[in-house]
Formats: structure tokens, C-alpha cells, sequence
């Protein structure tokens, strides 16, 4: 835990800067890239659903803002009372920047769950 814990509190402060008026739903993401880098994102609603933006999104397009290219490191924290995985456009969305060895992290209640791409989306589109 204690070597994800500037990660944990990078995405907690943009999830804490989330734009989420309708759902009340507030989610935040870190993606490290192969050069180390830490990009992050917040989700931000809109009233013309489903024109809104996930956390997810916003911190790979920040990476690739920055000139990044590969996702080593993904991890979300969100509000709520269980553990809160990518949705699934956004699973396909880390499929893009991703390898075998991306490790997409979950922070909820204390503990961090990991896995692998394969287990959110097998037979993924690529």
C-alpha cells in the first residue's frame, strides 16, 4: 500500500475536483507512462448525458497531451460504498495504451485490488 500512496493521493484530489452535479458521483485517475510519468484525471458530467467525460479518459488524454504512449499504471478511487471498476468504454480506452503487464489498480475502503486488462475485458477489440 505504502508504494501507491502518492498515487492514492493524486487521485483522490482530482476526484475530489470532479465535476459531478447529476450523479453526485465523484471519480478519480492517475495512469503512469513508460516513462514514469503521472498524468491524472477526473470525471466531469454534463446535462446532455452521455456527452460527460470519465476520470479514466480524462487522465489518458492527459498522458497523450504530454506525449505519453503506454499505460504501465492506471488507478482510480471513487465516492461510494463499493469498489467502483472502469466502465467499459473506458476499458476499451486503456486496451489502446496497454500491454500484458498494465496494472489497473482499485482504492476503496483502505485496500487496493489489482488486474489484469484480461480479466475486465477478455476477447477485448484490437
Amino acid at each position: 500500500m505504502k508504494q501507491y500512496k502518492n498515487l492514492i493521493q493524486a487521485a483522490q484530489k482530482a476526484m475530489n475536483n470532479a465535476y459531478a452535479p447529476y450523479s453526485k458521483f465523484q471519480v478519480g485517475a492517475v495512469v503512469v507512462d513508460e516513462k514514469q510519468q503521472v498524468h491524472v484525471g477526473c470525471n466531469v458530467e454534463n446535462s446532455a448525458y452521455p456527452l460527460g467525460v470519465c476520470a479514466e479518459s480524462s487522465a489518458i488524454s492527459a498522458m497523450v497531451l504530454a506525449g505519453g504512449t503506454r499505460i504501465k499504471k492506471i488507478l482510480l478511487v471513487a465516492t461510494g460504498t463499493q469498489m467502483v471498476t472502469p466502465c467499459g468504454g473506458c476499458r476499451q480506452k486503456i486496451k489502446e495504451f496497454a500491454d500484458d503487464e498494465t496494472q489497473i489498480l482499485i482504492y476503496h475502503a483502505g485496500q487496493i485490488k489489482q488486474f489484469k486488462l484480461e480479466e475486465l475485458l477478455p476477447y477485448s477489440f484490437s
